[in-house]
């Protein structure tokens, strides 16, 4: 085909959209059904109408082909576990008496039976559920809800491709099952796993499916050659079946290097690949091996995952470029737009020419629509499109909210010895231990207490005048009040405010930051039904000024036990917004830590004794190849230390991570030089504590002994077991006892019980030692 002819036959199309509909009715719908209020049928039939809706719009859209199976009642890849029949065995029998009841006893746990380990997605803030494995797994295909909601798609009258998790993706995502050994690797079961692939594959095509598609994204991260020559052998494996759809192979969040080899030629119908500027190298290896002769090529030119508004004529540039690569050339977003929030008609508070900047999920699926136009019909027939969009590009770059002098004056007059404590840490350490006088094994927590009812309602009727600022306060007073209480009475060693004046712990600071926008609508999946509202973070970042300091004071008058100053580290700030596209995130970064730093430098000042410094997005943020560590690790932690390095010796830094492969980054947590770090442990059975061990780290650590992210009490028992192997790894006199996160997303009656057997645990062993 022709060039030209390849233009013609460009379509518009996406690899999926946002669940929660416009106003999180399925976050509604599913903690209603959990709480006994809506029964299996409504929620259904909310979740049936939401993806009805999402199909709708993406058709009057102008999107061709629309995705289904990327809708998830809690995540996509639990989804794919029940779709091969991975259920843990302590999950199965309640799966059995309910498909729907198990699935959520998977992704939240029982009284009686622990959740599937919960860590990211990549480098996004979208979490997973670990699939467990082991050399005994067997797998069996249920393709029942990819069948029905291709279905509902079709006689609905669409055009629609069903969206898997390739079977590479899923074993390499995959981590052995309790009781298998730790080196038992999950991709030996491909063998296995293929052939229930392919009778879904089969399945789908009777349904009527005509392209499938299969999400390989664990491919544009560092990969063996055996693990290369597996994907090799599973797509050579699954094309030779006699009857299925065709299949499109998708990468996406970076370049694929030597994986994109291998999928060129590999026998698949089509490829999927990313475009962006993070994954700019995809173009010239595809050029390299000869492109995709007699193939489709859907081209990610549209970014998924950020909110600024593409360079229509940047991306037409590239699509006229790969027009000779493929046999057809279709345009996309770079990834599913799970990543932003739907629809930024919907914000109301933002200034009217900056909301011009921003492309949620409907502004990008109409951005995609353009540009498939413009490389079918020509630059003439998006002539007006075009014209708006230099507009609003020239617009954001001389607004002077992007460039702030004296921002950028301070920021250049940074010194290494700026990032730098005034004293090492052993004799911190011992300041710190005269001053603080702490047991063995303090007790604390992350930060947060239960967000109840009460709150939300009162900063509800605050943002509507039904309450002055003055009722607002009296009630978070209150609320503090009642934590520090429960807290002393309970007998934690280092207290907290419980946070009850925050809405989010990157927004609550966006907001008093210049250089930021809040949304009020921004809503974004984080896990299950989690959903954040990330602030964008549009121009140069100062602080007018004190964040926090108030009510920390205000606490710690309530108390002689000292109070944790709890602050959003600098690389969790940009992780959890939308960051700008327009400068380096290594001077963003520096920006927002020198913001932070005066707030730390203030909260000393006023009396506070211990100040954490929460990273969880450190891992996170890393970049998928490991040539690109040593750069980001090193501004990371400069950052970090940027913040937090003006204090004195005897003044205790915290940081606090969760969820996240803690391994890969060991040698960057040492660098942050805290003082005490608190980690997520109890899904993963203190493996952290075992690799800061083996590590030689030097400071105290706090692997958690109380998984938050379940609605089950652990016993106390339980938390001291998980105390004991702590102690295997790390030095009494090092380790702390806390919970894995933050309690807010916590009911109180669950909160008190943990917090109570927590405390427990830790005087138990406490007096084992004592006596050992």
């Amino acid at each position: 085909m022709t060039a030209k002819s390849a233009a013609a036959a460009a379509r518009a199309t996406v690899y999926g959209y946002p669940r929660q509909g416009q106003g999180r009715e399925l976050k509604k719908a599913i903690e209603g059904y959990w709480k006994g209020h809506v029964d299996a049928d409504a929620l259904r039939a909310t979740a049936s109408e939401l993806r009805r809706s999402n199909w709708r719009q993406l058709a009057e859209a102008g999107i061709h082909e629309v995705p289904t199976g990327d809708f998830s009642y809690y995540d996509h890849v639990l989804d794919t576990s029940v779709m091969v029949g991975a259920i843990p065995e302590r999950h199965r029998a309640a799966v059995e008496a309910d498909a729907l009841d198990g699935y959520f006893a998977m992704a939240r746990g029982t009284q009686d039976a622990a959740p599937l380990e919960m860590t990211k997605w990549f480098d996004t803030n979208y979490h997973y559920l670990v699939p467990e494995l082991g050399p005994d797994t067997v797998f069996t295909a249920d393709s029942t809800k990819q069948v029905a909601e291709l279905g509902h798609a079709l006689a609905l009258g669409l055009t629609a491709r069903p969206v898997l998790v390739g079977p590479v993706t899923y074993l390499l995502l995959a981590k052995p099952a309790p009781g298998v050994a730790a080196d038992f690797d999950p991709l030996t079961l491909l063998d296995r796993l293929l052939p229930v692939y392919a009778q879904v594959l089969t399945d789908l095509r009777t349904a009527g499916a005509e392209w499938a598609q299969l999400d390989e994204p664990a491919l544009v991260q560092d990969r063996t050659p055996a693990e290369l020559n597996a994907a090799a052998r599973a797509y050579r494996d699954l094309v030779g079946l006699t009857d299925r759809p065709k299949l499109l192979v998708a990468s996406y969040f970076d370049r694929l290097g030597d994986a994109l080899p291998v999928l060129a030629k590999a026998p698949v119908e089509g490829l999927a690949l990313d475009f962006t500027e993070a994954a700019a190298a995809n173009l010239d290896a595809l050029a390299a091996v000869g492109g995709l002769p007699g193939r489709r090529l859907v081209a990610g030119v549209v970014d998924g995952r950020n909110i600024w508004v593409n360079d229509l004529e940047k991306s037409l540039a590239t699509l006229g470029t790969l027009l000779g690569l493929a046999d057809r050339v279709d345009v996309a977003a770079s990834c599913s737009l799970l990543h932003v929030p739907l629809d930024a008609t919907a914000e109301r508070d933002i200034e009217p020419q900056i909301l011009r900047w921003l492309a949620f999920a409907r502004q990008k699926t109409a951005e995609i629509v353009t540009l498939a136009k413009g490389l079918g019909g020509g630059t003439d027939t998006i002539a007006a499109e075009l014209a708006a969009n230099r507009a609003d590009l020239a617009s954001r770059a001389g607004s002077a909210l992007t460039h702030d002098p004296e921002v950028r004056a301070r920021t250049a007059a940074v010194t290494a010895t700026d990032a730098r404590r005034s004293q090492p840490y052993p004799e911190r350490a011992a300041a710190q231990r005269a001053h603080l006088r702490l047991p063995l094994l303090p007790t604390t927590t992350i930060g947060s207490f239960p967000q109840t009812t009460e709150l939300r309602t009162a900063r509800a009727d605050l943002r509507a005048g039904r309450i002055d600022s003055a009722g607002y306060e009296e009630r978070i007073r209150a609320e503090i009040g009642e934590v520090i209480s429960f807290q002393e009475k309970t007998g934690l060693d280092v207290l907290v405010h419980g946070e009850a004046e925050r809405n989010d712990m990157v927004q609550y600071f966006a907001e008093q930051l210049t250089g930021y926008l809040a949304t009020q609508h921004g809503w974004v999946q984080s896990y299950g039904t989690r959903y954040v509202r990330p602030p964008i973070l549009a121009g140069d970042i100062s602080r007018p000024e004190a964040m926090t300091v108030r009510w920390t004071t205000y606490a710690q008058s309530l108390t002689t036990k000292p109070v944790k100053g709890m602050l959003t580290g600098p690389v969790t700030m940009l992780a959890w917004s939308f960051v700008r596209d327009d400068q380096p995130l290594a001077d963003t970064a520096r920006q927002v830590a020198l913001a932070l730093r005066d707030e730390v430098n203030d909260l000393e000042a006023a009396g506070t004794s211990v100040i954490q410094v929460d990273e969880p997005a450190l891992r996170e943020t890393l970049p998928l190849r490991a040539c690109d560590h040593p750069e980001y690790l090193a501004w990371a932690t400069e950052a970090f230390r940027l913040t937090t390095a003006g204090v004195r010796p005897d003044t205790q830094i915290h940081t606090h991570m969760c969820y996240a492969e803690f391994g890969d980054i060991v040698q960057a947590i040492d660098d942050l030089d805290a003082d005490v770090i608190s980690l997520e442990a109890a899904r993963s059975h203190m493996q952290v504590a075992r690799e800061l061990a083996e590590h030689g780290y030097p400071r105290e650590a706090g692997p958690g002994v109380y998984d938050i992210h379940s609605p089950r009490v652990p016993g106390a028992d339980e938390a001291a077991a998980l105390l004991r192997k702590g102690l295997e790894a790390i030095p009494a006199e090092r380790l702390w006892v806390n919970p894995d996160c933050g309690l807010k997303t916590r009911a109180w009656p669950e909160t008190r019980a943990s917090l109570e057997n927590l405390v427990t645990a830790a005087r138990t062993v406490r007096t084992e030692l004592s006596t050992s």
